[in-house]
C-alpha cells in the first residue's frame, strides 16, 4: 500500500445498510504500514453508517481496486493517533501535538485494514 500513499484521494465503496446497494464517496486518506486511516469531521455520513452494519468494503486508489476491512479507532488507542498524525501531516505537513489533537477534536478516525487487492480480468 505504501506505493499509493502520495495519491491525493481514495474512493471507497460500501454497502447500503438499508438498500444493500453500493455507495462509493470520495475521500482524503494516509497510509501506514498497509492501514489505511480514513477521518471524516462532524455527523456520521451514509458510507460511516454503512460500515456499521457491513465492515466489508472496496476502495480504489489510481485506478487500482482493493478489498478491505473498515471499522473506526478508538480515540484512546495509540492507532488513533497514528493515523491523526498520518493525516494531518500528509496534506497539511508537521504539526505540534496540540494543532493535531484540535484539528481532529470533531472527527472520527477509521481504519481499513486486511487489504487485498482486486484481481484484474485478464485480457486476451
Amino acid at each position: 500500500m505504501a506505493e499509493f500513499g502520495s495519491a491525493k484521494i481514495v474512493h471507497l465503496t460500501s454497502t447500503g445498510r438499508k438498500t444493500e446497494r453500493t455507495h462509493t464517496v470520495e475521500l482524503w486518506f494516509a497510509v501506514n504500514d498497509d492501514k489505511v486511516y480514513l477521518s471524516h469531521e462532524g455527523e456520521e455520513t451514509d458510507w460511516m453508517k454503512n460500515i456499521k452494519k457491513n465492515a466489508q468494503i472496496v476502495f480504489e486508489i489510481r485506478g487500482n481496486k482493493f478489498t478491505g476491512r473498515a471499522r473506526y479507532l478508538n480515540e484512546l488507542k495509540e492507532e488513533a493517533w497514528t493515523a491523526k498524525v498520518e493525516l494531518y501531516e500528509k496534506y497539511y505537513g508537521k504539526a505540534s501535538k496540540e494543532v493535531i489533537e484540535d484539528w481532529f477534536s470533531l472527527s472520527k478516525l477509521l481504519l481499513i485494514d486486511a487489504v487485498c487487492p482486486v484481481a484484474r480480468p485478464e485480457k486476451g
